[in-house]
């Protein structure tokens, strides 16, 4: 479909134009989704299962730090005492399903992107769109970042918490396939759009919305609502809390620094033109 200049292009042609980038990024989660599905047993067996399994790498490393510091060994396992189950008929092709079309998406984030910059990017000036050249590579890269920190931090460490924990020794943990799932996407997903923090301050910078001053203003709140987002995608012990308190600081003063370079990009910028 021949595009229109950005200027000339109404409302509707707008709106036509966002349809279908919108169906060719659903194509693509599509597409690469029916390739997970064929990869059950990869999909399933080694990445979905593997924190529930005492050998995962993250249980592996933590004891060996546990060890190293003499510290209390709960990651030293080799089973955890849970079982998975499926409750009703279509379970497990629902679950077969609806995890391959995560799987999509997570796998075509990159191509996501780069339709959702091909719809914002005609209506930049053209100086910003060269300041802007790394967006797709950056923001597919801090997705990918948070998706293996979610993957490996923080599904092992909620999954070994809430699955080993008993109310009483009557009680067996049999786990419906749903929840467990569920677990682990959230973890994954959430971390994943956490780690574009960058990336939103970068644009709300562009925008006016945000300023350095600002963020360094209210990082004391910030680290308050840091604490709060820890605690709710992650078991509610400290430790847990405490090593996904800290990448999010991390984040945080990274994007105070790309804030501030936003800032001094803008000011050059205006001068240039006030030279002109």
């Amino acid at each position: 479909m021949a595009k229109k200049k950005q200027e000339e292009m109404s409302f509707l042609d707008h709106l036509e134009d966002l349809r279908w980038h919108l169906i060719r990024a659903t194509i693509a989660i599509v597409i690469v989704g029916g390739v997970a599905f064929i990869a059950r047993d990869f999909i399933f067996d080694t990445i979905i299962f593997g924190p529930k399994k005492g050998d995962f790498v993250t249980y592996e490393f933590f004891c060996k730090v546990s060890k190293t510091l003499g510290l209390d060994e709960s990651f030293c396992i080799k089973e955890l005492p849970f079982r998975i189950q499926s409750r009703t008929m279509a379970g497990q092709f629902s679950a077969h399903i609806w995890t391959s079309i995560w799987a999509g998406f997570i796998l075509a984030f990159p191509y996501v992107l780069y339709e959702f910059w091909r719809f914002i990017s005609p209506g930049l000036y053209e100086n910003e769109r060269k300041n802007a050249r790394g967006f797709i590579f950056i923001a597919s890269l801090l997705f990918f970042m948070g998706v293996l920190f979610g993957y490996y931090v923080i599904s092992p460490l909620s999954i070994n918490f809430l699955a080993t924990y008993q109310v009483s020794p009557e009680v067996h943990n049999d786990i419906d396939l749903g929840s467990y799932i569920s677990t682990v996407r959230t973890s994954v997903i959430s971390c994943g759009l956490i780690f574009e923090l960058p990336i939103l301050i970068y644009f709300l910078t562009r925008i006016g919305l945000v300023t350095p001053q600002f963020l360094r203003k209210y990082r004391k709140i910030s680290l308050v609502i840091v604490l709060i987002l820890s605690a709710i995608i992650t078991p509610p012990d400290i430790t847990s809390q405490i090593v996904v308190t800290i990448p999010i600081l991390i984040l945080y003063e990274v994007s105070i620094v790309i804030s501030r370079f936003v800032i001094r990009q803008q000011a050059k910028q205006e001068k240039a033109l006030r030279k002109k």
